[in-house]
């Protein structure tokens, strides 16, 4: 990720991590005919105590009652737009879904970077991250312990714990599989007055 177009988000989340209250941590599994996914996502907030503006420094309180410094950079946008009161809350999000769907073509990997900033004049927040698609060779399937094998386009092998026996038994050596791999930071700031 460019560090210099992180969003208040980023900036928020990297530094605030011991002010933020005890994180929420979720994990959801799926799977159906030729696809496996999962995704945890990691949620916390603490609440805005003292903003000095001067030296763009913000004062976070955790509901514990710790309170952390951070200095926010001048790439955060809107930072005027903070109030003493407001709740801060940051989500990391990560996801992996694996098609076990036969593909062609040649191993590659690819990968996008996902912003989205709040609009001139609006409460800070936004999100970050970053995708990775991979198209990658079976090279070795195990039905008796349930492992694939992958061969990835710069010749690393992953071994994949497919649990279905029914999408394990439609895996070949020789396929080619796709996965995508979604990282994503958002913050949000609710204003005092709106809670």
């Amino acid at each position: 990720m460019n560090p210099s177009k992180l969003i208040v988000a980023a900036a928020l989340a990297a530094a605030a991590c011991p002010a933020m209250a005890q994180p929420e941590t979720r994990v959801d599994m799926a799977s159906g005919v030729g696809a496996v996914m999962a995704t945890g996502t990691v949620k916390a907030t603490a609440t805005v105590v003292a903003i000095d503006a001067a030296t763009r420094t913000v004062s976070l309180k955790n509901k514990q009652g710790k309170v952390t410094d951070l200095q926010v950079g001048e790439e955060v946008r809107n930072f005027e737009q903070l109030r003493v009161g407001d709740l801060v809350t940051v989500e990391y999000k990560e996801a992996l879904s694996v098609s076990l769907n036969r593909q062609s073509g040649l191993r590659s990997s690819t990968e996008r970077q996902i912003e989205d900033r709040a609009a001139p004049g609006a409460k800070p927040g936004g999100m970050v991250g970053r995708e990775v698609t991979v198209t990658a060779d079976v090279v070795a399937v195990n039905a008796r312990t349930g492992m694939v094998t992958l061969k990835g386009p710069r010749g690393r092998m992953v071994d994949v714990h497919v649990e279905d026996p029914k999408q394990l038994k439609a895996v070949r050596r020789g396929d080619q599989v796709q996965a995508v791999y979604t990282e994503a930071l958002a913050v949000s700031v609710t204003p005092r007055n709106a809670r």
